[in-house]
Protein backbone atom coordinates (compact mmCIF):
# COMPACT_ATOMS: atom_id res chain seq x y z
CA UNK A 1 0.00 0.00 0.00
CA UNK A 2 2.75 2.24 0.63
CA UNK A 3 3.99 1.90 -2.20
CA UNK A 4 0.72 2.07 -3.87
CA UNK A 5 0.61 5.47 -2.34
CA UNK A 6 3.95 6.99 -3.47
CA UNK A 7 3.21 5.82 -7.06
CA UNK A 8 0.37 7.70 -6.81
CA UNK A 9 1.73 10.50 -5.13
CA UNK A 10 4.70 10.33 -8.32
CA UNK A 11 2.05 10.44 -10.89
CA UNK A 12 0.07 13.43 -9.29
CA UNK A 13 3.20 15.54 -8.82
CA UNK A 14 4.27 14.64 -12.74
CA UNK A 15 0.71 15.57 -14.10
CA UNK A 16 0.57 18.86 -12.01
CA UNK A 17 3.93 19.97 -13.70
CA UNK A 18 3.50 19.03 -16.77
CA UNK A 19 6.25 16.61 -16.96
CA UNK A 20 4.01 13.77 -18.75
CA UNK A 21 4.71 15.86 -21.53
CA UNK A 22 8.15 16.20 -21.67
CA UNK A 23 8.69 12.50 -21.04
CA UNK A 24 6.23 11.56 -23.39
CA UNK A 25 7.64 14.30 -26.36
CA UNK A 26 10.49 12.32 -27.68
CA UNK A 27 8.35 9.12 -28.11
CA UNK A 28 7.75 8.55 -32.33
CA UNK A 29 5.12 5.76 -31.99
CA UNK A 30 1.43 7.39 -33.18
CA UNK A 31 -0.34 5.58 -30.14
CA UNK A 32 1.89 7.57 -27.37
CA UNK A 33 2.10 11.16 -29.60
CA UNK A 34 -2.24 10.87 -29.76
CA UNK A 35 -2.41 10.17 -25.82
CA UNK A 36 0.23 13.83 -25.21
CA UNK A 37 -2.67 15.31 -27.18
CA UNK A 38 -5.21 14.17 -24.98
CA UNK A 39 -3.39 14.27 -21.72
CA UNK A 40 -2.77 17.93 -22.42
CA UNK A 41 -6.44 18.79 -23.15
CA UNK A 42 -7.08 21.83 -20.65
CA UNK A 43 -3.74 22.36 -19.22
CA UNK A 44 -1.88 25.32 -19.71
CA UNK A 45 1.31 26.05 -18.38
CA UNK A 46 3.83 29.33 -18.01
CA UNK A 47 7.14 28.41 -16.98
CA UNK A 48 9.73 25.78 -19.58
CA UNK A 49 9.67 22.30 -19.89
CA UNK A 50 12.84 21.78 -17.80
CA UNK A 51 11.98 24.11 -14.92
CA UNK A 52 8.77 22.19 -14.44
CA UNK A 53 11.14 19.15 -14.69
CA UNK A 54 13.36 20.42 -11.88
CA UNK A 55 10.83 21.47 -9.64
CA UNK A 56 9.03 18.32 -9.82
CA UNK A 57 12.20 16.37 -8.88
CA UNK A 58 12.84 18.43 -6.17
CA UNK A 59 9.10 17.87 -4.88
CA UNK A 60 9.41 14.29 -5.15
CA UNK A 61 12.16 14.47 -2.82
CA UNK A 62 16.08 13.98 -2.36
CA UNK A 63 16.53 10.55 -4.22
CA UNK A 64 14.66 12.05 -7.32
CA UNK A 65 16.98 15.56 -7.05
CA UNK A 66 19.88 13.01 -7.21
CA UNK A 67 18.68 11.33 -10.30
CA UNK A 68 18.19 14.12 -11.52
CA UNK A 69 21.65 15.34 -11.31
CA UNK A 70 22.95 11.97 -12.83
CA UNK A 71 20.37 12.67 -15.83
CA UNK A 72 21.41 16.09 -16.60
CA UNK A 73 25.10 14.99 -17.94
CA UNK A 74 23.40 12.33 -19.77
CA UNK A 75 22.99 14.95 -22.85
CA UNK A 76 22.75 12.12 -25.37
CA UNK A 77 19.34 11.24 -23.77
CA UNK A 78 17.93 14.50 -23.04
CA UNK A 79 17.15 18.20 -24.75
CA UNK A 80 19.47 20.58 -23.90
CA UNK A 81 17.27 23.55 -22.37
CA UNK A 82 15.81 20.29 -19.98
CA UNK A 83 19.40 19.27 -19.29
CA UNK A 84 20.36 22.70 -18.86
CA UNK A 85 17.69 22.92 -16.20
CA UNK A 86 18.75 19.74 -14.68
CA UNK A 87 22.29 21.28 -13.89
CA UNK A 88 20.84 23.59 -11.47
CA UNK A 89 19.78 21.16 -9.06
CA UNK A 90 21.11 21.97 -5.85
CA UNK A 91 22.47 19.39 -3.68
CA UNK A 92 21.16 22.11 -0.36
CA UNK A 93 17.95 20.73 0.94
CA UNK A 94 16.44 20.51 4.38
CA UNK A 95 18.67 19.40 7.21
CA UNK A 96 16.97 16.85 9.69
CA UNK A 97 16.64 18.30 13.19
CA UNK A 98 20.43 18.18 14.82
CA UNK A 99 18.88 16.31 17.92
CA UNK A 100 18.22 13.32 15.62
CA UNK A 101 21.36 13.27 14.07
CA UNK A 102 22.96 13.29 17.61
CA UNK A 103 20.64 10.23 18.36
CA UNK A 104 22.05 8.85 15.33
CA UNK A 105 26.06 9.44 16.24
CA UNK A 106 24.91 8.09 19.93
CA UNK A 107 23.24 4.29 18.60
CA UNK A 108 26.51 3.94 16.01
CA UNK A 109 28.79 4.52 19.12
CA UNK A 110 27.19 3.15 21.94
CA UNK A 111 28.30 6.09 24.28
CA UNK A 112 27.19 9.48 24.97
CA UNK A 113 27.79 12.33 22.79
CA UNK A 114 29.54 13.83 25.51
CA UNK A 115 31.96 11.06 26.06
CA UNK A 116 33.03 11.16 22.37
CA UNK A 117 32.90 14.82 21.76
CA UNK A 118 34.57 17.92 23.96
CA UNK A 119 32.17 19.69 21.53
CA UNK A 120 29.32 18.94 19.11
CA UNK A 121 27.54 21.69 16.69
CA UNK A 122 23.42 20.40 16.47
CA UNK A 123 23.15 22.83 13.46
CA UNK A 124 24.64 21.53 10.55
CA UNK A 125 26.98 23.31 8.44
CA UNK A 126 26.11 21.34 5.14
CA UNK A 127 23.28 19.54 4.46
CA UNK A 128 22.92 17.32 1.08
CA UNK A 129 20.51 14.81 -0.30
CA UNK A 130 21.61 11.57 1.75
CA UNK A 131 23.66 12.68 4.81
CA UNK A 132 24.49 16.14 6.89
CA UNK A 133 27.77 17.40 8.26
CA UNK A 134 28.53 18.56 11.44
CA UNK A 135 31.41 20.17 13.03
CA UNK A 136 32.71 19.20 16.87
CA UNK A 137 35.98 18.50 18.19
CA UNK A 138 37.20 15.62 19.98
CA UNK A 139 38.11 14.61 23.40
CA UNK A 140 41.84 14.80 22.21
CA UNK A 141 41.32 18.68 21.24
CA UNK A 142 41.30 18.06 17.72
CA UNK A 143 38.61 19.50 15.01
CA UNK A 144 36.72 17.11 12.90
CA UNK A 145 33.14 16.99 11.12
CA UNK A 146 30.95 14.11 11.69
CA UNK A 147 29.11 13.31 8.25
CA UNK A 148 25.59 11.20 9.30
CA UNK A 149 23.24 9.55 7.07
CA UNK A 150 19.89 10.61 6.60
CA UNK A 151 17.26 8.43 8.64
CA UNK A 152 15.19 6.26 6.46
CA UNK A 153 17.15 6.60 3.24
CA UNK A 154 17.50 2.99 2.63
CA UNK A 155 13.62 2.32 2.79
CA UNK A 156 12.62 4.90 0.64
CA UNK A 157 15.73 4.42 -1.97
CA UNK A 158 14.70 0.98 -2.38
CA UNK A 159 10.93 1.85 -3.25
CA UNK A 160 11.63 4.65 -5.38
CA UNK A 161 14.58 2.69 -7.54
CA UNK A 162 11.88 -0.41 -8.07
CA UNK A 163 9.99 2.18 -9.77
CA UNK A 164 12.64 3.63 -11.85
CA UNK A 165 13.91 0.04 -12.81
CA UNK A 166 9.67 -0.04 -14.00
CA UNK A 167 10.11 2.84 -15.69
CA UNK A 168 13.18 2.16 -17.91
CA UNK A 169 12.15 -1.64 -18.56
CA UNK A 170 8.96 0.16 -20.50
CA UNK A 171 10.68 2.89 -22.06
CA UNK A 172 13.10 -0.10 -23.82
CA UNK A 173 9.47 -1.38 -24.59
CA UNK A 174 8.22 1.29 -26.74
CA UNK A 175 11.84 3.89 -27.47
CA UNK A 176 12.95 3.42 -30.49
CA UNK A 177 16.36 4.62 -29.61
CA UNK A 178 16.66 2.42 -25.99
CA UNK A 179 18.90 0.43 -27.48
CA UNK A 180 21.76 2.62 -27.78
CA UNK A 181 21.24 4.45 -25.11
CA UNK A 182 19.98 1.86 -22.45
CA UNK A 183 18.11 3.42 -20.12
CA UNK A 184 18.25 0.04 -18.13
CA UNK A 185 21.71 0.29 -17.52
CA UNK A 186 21.43 3.86 -16.46
CA UNK A 187 19.07 3.35 -13.80
CA UNK A 188 21.30 0.40 -12.99
CA UNK A 189 24.23 2.84 -12.16
CA UNK A 190 22.23 5.24 -10.71
CA UNK A 191 21.08 2.36 -8.49
CA UNK A 192 24.97 1.36 -7.71
CA UNK A 193 26.20 5.10 -7.29
CA UNK A 194 23.22 4.95 -4.50
CA UNK A 195 24.02 2.13 -2.95
CA UNK A 196 27.28 3.23 -2.56
CA UNK A 197 26.72 6.20 -0.95
CA UNK A 198 24.91 4.92 1.34
CA UNK A 199 27.58 2.79 2.68
CA UNK A 200 29.60 5.80 4.41
CA UNK A 201 32.86 3.49 5.44
CA UNK A 202 32.73 2.50 1.96
CA UNK A 203 32.68 6.68 1.33
CA UNK A 204 36.03 6.84 3.87
CA UNK A 205 37.32 3.96 2.04
CA UNK A 206 37.46 6.26 -1.07
CA UNK A 207 39.03 9.38 0.54
CA UNK A 208 41.89 7.13 2.06
CA UNK A 209 42.43 5.80 -1.11
CA UNK A 210 42.65 8.83 -3.03
CA UNK A 211 44.79 10.96 -0.41
CA UNK A 212 47.31 7.77 -1.16
CA UNK A 213 47.24 8.56 -4.49
CA UNK A 214 47.32 12.20 -4.24
CA UNK A 215 49.80 12.79 -1.68
CA UNK A 216 52.87 12.90 -3.99
CA UNK A 217 51.28 15.56 -5.81
CA UNK A 218 51.29 18.10 -3.38
CA UNK A 219 48.19 20.02 -5.36
CA UNK A 220 45.01 18.23 -3.45
CA UNK A 221 44.24 18.20 0.21
CA UNK A 222 41.74 14.87 1.30
CA UNK A 223 41.03 14.66 5.25
CA UNK A 224 41.97 12.17 7.21
CA UNK A 225 39.49 9.93 8.59
CA UNK A 226 39.47 8.80 11.96
CA UNK A 227 38.83 5.09 11.41
CA UNK A 228 37.92 4.19 15.20
CA UNK A 229 34.68 6.20 14.24
CA UNK A 230 33.76 5.31 10.97
CA UNK A 231 30.16 3.24 10.74
CA UNK A 232 28.12 2.39 7.84
CA UNK A 233 25.67 5.40 9.31
CA UNK A 234 28.23 7.86 10.44
CA UNK A 235 31.91 8.69 9.84
CA UNK A 236 34.60 11.16 11.38
CA UNK A 237 37.12 13.01 9.29
CA UNK A 238 39.48 15.76 9.84
CA UNK A 239 37.99 19.33 9.47
CA UNK A 240 38.89 21.51 6.99
CA UNK A 241 39.44 24.73 6.57
CA UNK A 242 39.51 26.91 3.06
CA UNK A 243 37.28 29.34 0.95
CA UNK A 244 34.80 27.78 -1.53
CA UNK A 245 36.25 27.45 -4.76
CA UNK A 246 33.05 29.42 -5.89
CA UNK A 247 34.61 32.53 -4.35
CA UNK A 248 37.25 34.06 -6.49
CA UNK A 249 37.31 37.44 -5.07
CA UNK A 250 38.28 36.02 -1.65
CA UNK A 251 40.73 33.76 -3.15
CA UNK A 252 42.66 36.23 -5.04
CA UNK A 253 42.38 39.06 -1.91
CA UNK A 254 44.18 35.82 0.14
CA UNK A 255 47.11 35.69 -2.59
CA UNK A 256 46.08 32.50 -4.46
CA UNK A 257 47.58 32.59 -8.19
CA UNK A 258 43.80 32.05 -9.94
CA UNK A 259 45.82 31.20 -13.27
CA UNK A 260 47.76 28.24 -11.64
CA UNK A 261 45.06 27.41 -9.98
CA UNK A 262 43.07 26.72 -13.06
CA UNK A 263 46.46 24.82 -14.29
CA UNK A 264 46.47 22.57 -10.88
CA UNK A 265 42.75 21.71 -11.31
CA UNK A 266 43.41 20.14 -15.17
CA UNK A 267 46.14 18.22 -13.49
CA UNK A 268 44.67 17.13 -11.07
CA UNK A 269 41.98 15.72 -13.15
CA UNK A 270 43.92 14.08 -15.71
CA UNK A 271 46.36 12.85 -12.97
CA UNK A 272 43.51 10.96 -11.37
CA UNK A 273 41.52 10.12 -14.73
CA UNK A 274 45.12 8.78 -16.28
CA UNK A 275 47.42 8.05 -14.10
CA UNK A 276 45.20 6.30 -11.12
CA UNK A 277 42.30 5.81 -13.29
CA UNK A 278 40.48 6.50 -9.58
CA UNK A 279 38.94 9.90 -10.02
CA UNK A 280 36.67 11.97 -7.57
CA UNK A 281 33.24 12.19 -9.55
CA UNK A 282 31.50 14.85 -8.37
CA UNK A 283 33.62 17.64 -8.33
CA UNK A 284 30.78 20.64 -8.18
CA UNK A 285 31.88 24.11 -6.56
CA UNK A 286 30.12 22.48 -3.21
CA UNK A 287 32.85 19.71 -2.79
CA UNK A 288 35.94 21.64 -4.05
CA UNK A 289 37.82 24.48 -1.60
CA UNK A 290 41.02 25.94 -1.53
CA UNK A 291 43.45 26.60 1.29
CA UNK A 292 44.45 29.85 1.83
CA UNK A 293 46.75 28.87 5.35
CA UNK A 294 50.12 29.74 4.61
CA UNK A 295 51.29 25.82 4.52
CA UNK A 296 49.27 24.59 1.94
CA UNK A 297 48.23 28.14 0.11
CA UNK A 298 46.69 27.80 -3.05
CA UNK A 299 46.14 23.62 -2.54
CA UNK A 300 42.31 22.14 -3.89
CA UNK A 301 40.41 20.84 -0.76
CA UNK A 302 38.53 17.97 -2.19
CA UNK A 303 34.96 16.80 -0.41
CA UNK A 304 32.32 14.20 -0.16
CA UNK A 305 34.08 11.11 -1.66
CA UNK A 306 30.61 9.25 -2.11
CA UNK A 307 30.75 8.94 -5.96
CA UNK A 308 34.27 7.81 -7.04
CA UNK A 309 34.97 7.09 -11.04
CA UNK A 310 37.32 3.89 -11.78
CA UNK A 311 38.63 3.54 -15.12
CA UNK A 312 40.51 -0.15 -16.16
CA UNK A 313 44.07 -0.08 -18.18
CA UNK A 314 42.10 -1.04 -21.54
CA UNK A 315 39.63 1.75 -20.87
CA UNK A 316 42.36 4.59 -19.87
CA UNK A 317 44.45 3.14 -23.16
CA UNK A 318 41.32 4.18 -25.22
CA UNK A 319 40.43 7.22 -23.87
CA UNK A 320 44.67 8.59 -24.14
CA UNK A 321 44.53 7.65 -27.58
CA UNK A 322 41.03 9.24 -28.60
CA UNK A 323 42.26 12.46 -26.59
CA UNK A 324 45.57 12.93 -27.71
CA UNK A 325 43.92 11.92 -31.29
CA UNK A 326 41.63 15.14 -30.70
CA UNK A 327 44.07 17.39 -29.73
CA UNK A 328 46.44 16.43 -33.31
CA UNK A 329 43.47 16.66 -34.73
CA UNK A 330 43.67 13.20 -36.45
CA UNK A 331 39.73 12.74 -36.46
CA UNK A 332 40.68 9.53 -38.68
CA UNK A 333 41.98 7.62 -35.89
CA UNK A 334 38.98 8.76 -33.93
CA UNK A 335 36.98 7.10 -36.33
CA UNK A 336 38.58 4.25 -36.18
CA UNK A 337 38.94 3.69 -32.71
CA UNK A 338 35.55 4.11 -32.44
CA UNK A 339 35.25 1.15 -34.70
CA UNK A 340 38.02 -1.00 -33.17
CA UNK A 341 36.17 -0.84 -29.73
CA UNK A 342 33.16 -1.86 -31.47
CA UNK A 343 31.23 0.95 -30.22
CA UNK A 344 29.95 1.40 -33.82
CA UNK A 345 28.74 -1.39 -35.89
CA UNK A 346 31.58 -2.85 -37.83
CA UNK A 347 29.94 -2.08 -41.17
CA UNK A 348 30.27 1.75 -40.33
CA UNK A 349 32.33 3.71 -42.94
CA UNK A 350 35.19 4.93 -41.51
CA UNK A 351 35.63 8.40 -43.95
CA UNK A 352 32.27 9.95 -42.82
CA UNK A 353 32.66 9.06 -39.30
CA UNK A 354 35.79 10.87 -39.35
CA UNK A 355 34.16 13.64 -41.56
CA UNK A 356 31.01 14.17 -38.81
CA UNK A 357 33.82 14.34 -36.17
CA UNK A 358 35.68 16.87 -38.37
CA UNK A 359 32.61 19.22 -38.76
CA UNK A 360 31.71 18.72 -35.02
CA UNK A 361 35.40 19.68 -33.16
CA UNK A 362 37.44 21.69 -36.05
CA UNK A 363 35.44 25.05 -35.22
CA UNK A 364 36.82 24.69 -31.68
CA UNK A 365 40.28 24.47 -31.30
CA UNK A 366 42.84 27.41 -31.19
CA UNK A 367 40.44 29.01 -28.80
CA UNK A 368 40.68 29.91 -25.15
CA UNK A 369 38.23 28.58 -22.59
CA UNK A 370 36.01 30.78 -22.49
CA UNK A 371 35.28 30.65 -26.17
CA UNK A 372 34.62 26.78 -26.09
CA UNK A 373 31.80 25.23 -24.90
CA UNK A 374 32.79 21.55 -24.19
CA UNK A 375 29.04 20.81 -23.26
CA UNK A 376 27.99 22.30 -27.11
CA UNK A 377 30.97 19.83 -28.28
CA UNK A 378 30.04 16.95 -26.74
CA UNK A 379 25.69 17.79 -27.58
CA UNK A 380 27.21 17.81 -31.56
CA UNK A 381 29.15 14.49 -30.95
CA UNK A 382 25.80 12.87 -29.46
CA UNK A 383 23.77 14.53 -32.16
CA UNK A 384 26.50 12.44 -34.06
CA UNK A 385 26.98 9.52 -32.54
CA UNK A 386 23.10 9.14 -32.89
CA UNK A 387 23.20 9.09 -36.86
CA UNK A 388 25.87 6.58 -36.68
CA UNK A 389 24.26 4.47 -33.91
CA UNK A 390 27.05 4.77 -31.40
CA UNK A 391 26.09 3.00 -28.41
CA UNK A 392 27.06 5.18 -25.13
CA UNK A 393 28.75 3.55 -22.88
CA UNK A 394 27.55 3.40 -19.38
CA UNK A 395 31.02 2.90 -17.35
CA UNK A 396 32.21 6.30 -19.30
CA UNK A 397 29.20 8.26 -18.03
CA UNK A 398 31.14 9.82 -14.27
CA UNK A 399 33.77 10.70 -16.31
CA UNK A 400 31.87 13.03 -18.88
CA UNK A 401 30.14 14.68 -15.81
CA UNK A 402 33.57 15.36 -14.23
CA UNK A 403 35.07 16.66 -17.05
CA UNK A 404 31.87 19.03 -17.57
CA UNK A 405 32.29 20.28 -13.47
CA UNK A 406 36.02 20.82 -14.58
CA UNK A 407 35.24 23.45 -17.23
CA UNK A 408 32.71 24.56 -15.15
CA UNK A 409 35.34 25.08 -12.85
CA UNK A 410 38.27 26.29 -15.42
CA UNK A 411 36.11 28.53 -16.95
CA UNK A 412 34.97 30.26 -13.59
CA UNK A 413 38.70 30.78 -12.26
CA UNK A 414 40.62 31.62 -16.34
CA UNK A 415 38.27 32.06 -19.16
CA UNK A 416 41.72 32.12 -21.08
CA UNK A 417 42.47 29.14 -19.89
CA UNK A 418 43.22 26.84 -23.19
CA UNK A 419 42.36 23.12 -22.02
CA UNK A 420 43.81 21.61 -25.11
CA UNK A 421 47.01 23.06 -24.58
CA UNK A 422 47.52 22.33 -21.17
CA UNK A 423 46.62 18.43 -21.50
CA UNK A 424 47.68 17.57 -24.46
CA UNK A 425 51.79 17.45 -23.11
CA UNK A 426 50.48 15.75 -19.98
CA UNK A 427 48.56 12.98 -22.52
CA UNK A 428 51.46 12.74 -24.42
CA UNK A 429 53.81 12.70 -21.61
CA UNK A 430 51.46 9.30 -19.80
CA UNK A 431 51.02 7.89 -23.09
CA UNK A 432 55.02 7.43 -23.26
CA UNK A 433 55.20 6.11 -19.98
CA UNK A 434 52.64 3.51 -20.99
CA UNK A 435 53.64 2.42 -24.43
CA UNK A 436 57.57 4.03 -24.27
CA UNK A 437 60.42 2.37 -22.79
CA UNK A 438 60.10 4.07 -19.77
CA UNK A 439 56.50 2.14 -19.81
CA UNK A 440 58.14 -1.19 -20.51
CA UNK A 441 60.93 -0.86 -17.71
CA UNK A 442 58.25 0.19 -15.53
CA UNK A 443 56.35 -2.73 -16.81
CA UNK A 444 58.86 -4.75 -16.14
CA UNK A 445 60.07 -3.82 -12.72
CA UNK A 446 56.52 -4.72 -11.54
CA UNK A 447 56.28 -8.24 -12.81
CA UNK A 448 60.10 -8.63 -11.36
CA UNK A 449 59.55 -10.63 -8.22
CA UNK A 450 57.23 -12.94 -10.14
CA UNK A 451 59.58 -13.40 -12.50
CA UNK A 452 61.87 -14.06 -10.04
CA UNK A 453 60.03 -17.15 -8.71
CA UNK A 454 58.67 -18.46 -12.31
CA UNK A 455 62.35 -18.54 -13.87
CA UNK A 456 63.81 -20.76 -12.41
CA UNK A 457 61.38 -24.03 -12.19
CA UNK A 458 60.48 -22.94 -16.02
CA UNK A 459 63.07 -25.51 -17.38
CA UNK A 460 62.16 -28.23 -15.22
CA UNK A 461 58.46 -27.50 -15.73
CA UNK A 462 58.35 -27.50 -19.50
CA UNK A 463 60.74 -30.73 -19.60
CA UNK A 464 58.07 -32.55 -17.15
CA UNK A 465 55.40 -31.54 -19.69
CA UNK A 466 56.85 -32.45 -22.68
CA UNK A 467 58.43 -35.84 -20.80
CA UNK A 468 54.75 -36.61 -19.56
CA UNK A 469 53.23 -36.15 -23.22
CA UNK A 470 55.80 -37.65 -24.77
CA UNK A 471 54.97 -40.87 -22.73
CA UNK A 472 51.86 -41.30 -24.70
CA UNK A 473 51.44 -42.22 -28.17
CA UNK A 474 52.11 -39.55 -30.00
CA UNK A 475 54.95 -40.04 -32.30
CA UNK A 476 55.27 -36.29 -33.20
CA UNK A 477 55.57 -35.58 -29.65
CA UNK A 478 58.47 -37.70 -28.68
CA UNK A 479 60.23 -36.38 -31.51
CA UNK A 480 59.43 -32.58 -30.27
CA UNK A 481 61.11 -33.58 -26.92
CA UNK A 482 64.22 -35.21 -29.00
CA UNK A 483 64.63 -32.37 -30.79
CA UNK A 484 64.11 -30.35 -27.77
CA UNK A 485 67.25 -32.30 -26.26
CA UNK A 486 68.90 -31.79 -29.46
CA UNK A 487 68.29 -27.72 -29.42
CA UNK A 488 69.95 -27.70 -25.25
CA UNK A 489 72.80 -29.53 -26.19
CA UNK A 490 73.42 -27.39 -28.99
CA UNK A 491 72.55 -23.73 -26.94
CA UNK A 492 75.28 -25.57 -24.11
CA UNK A 493 77.85 -25.87 -26.38
CA UNK A 494 77.19 -22.53 -27.92
CA UNK A 495 77.42 -20.88 -24.38
CA UNK A 496 80.74 -23.19 -23.22
CA UNK A 497 82.41 -21.92 -26.91
CA UNK A 498 81.34 -17.96 -26.29
CA UNK A 499 82.61 -18.22 -22.53
CA UNK A 500 85.89 -20.19 -23.58
CA UNK A 501 86.44 -17.39 -26.34
CA UNK A 502 85.69 -14.14 -24.78
CA UNK A 503 88.13 -15.96 -21.76
CA UNK A 504 91.04 -16.17 -24.11
CA UNK A 505 90.36 -12.79 -25.47
CA UNK A 506 90.65 -11.70 -21.48
CA UNK A 507 93.88 -13.43 -20.89
CA UNK A 508 95.39 -11.92 -24.01
CA UNK A 509 94.45 -8.84 -23.36
CA UNK A 510 95.96 -9.13 -20.00
CA UNK A 511 99.33 -11.11 -21.37
CA UNK A 512 99.62 -7.67 -23.80
CA UNK A 513 99.24 -5.94 -20.68
CA UNK A 514 101.75 -7.29 -18.56
CA UNK A 515 104.38 -7.32 -21.55
CA UNK A 516 103.85 -3.72 -22.17
CA UNK A 517 104.97 -2.68 -18.32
Amino acid sequence: MRRLARLIFIAFTLLRFGVDQVALSGFRQRWVRGLVRVVTVGRRFDEPRGVRLRRALERLGPIFVKFGQVLSTRRDLLPLDVADELARLQDRVPPFPGQLAIAMVERAFGARIDELFSSFDVEPVASASIAQVHFAVLKSGREVAVKVLRPGMLESIENDLGLLHTLARWAERVWVESKRLKPREVVAEFDIYLHDELDLVREAANAAQLRRNMAALNLLIVPEMVWDLCTANVIVMERMKGVPISQVDRLRAAGVDIKRLARDGVTIFFTQVFRDGFFHADMHPGNIQVSVEPATMGRYIALDFGIIGTLTESDKDYLAQNFLAFFRRDYKRVAELHVESGWVPPATRVDALESAIRAVCEPHFDRPLKDISLGQVLMRLFQTSRRFNVEIQPQLVLLQKTLLNVEGLGRQLDPDLDLWSTAKPFLERWMNEQVGWRGLFERLKQEAPRYALLLPELPRLVHYALKSRADGDSPALQALLREQRRTNRMLQALMYSTVGFVAGLLAMQLFLLWRGR
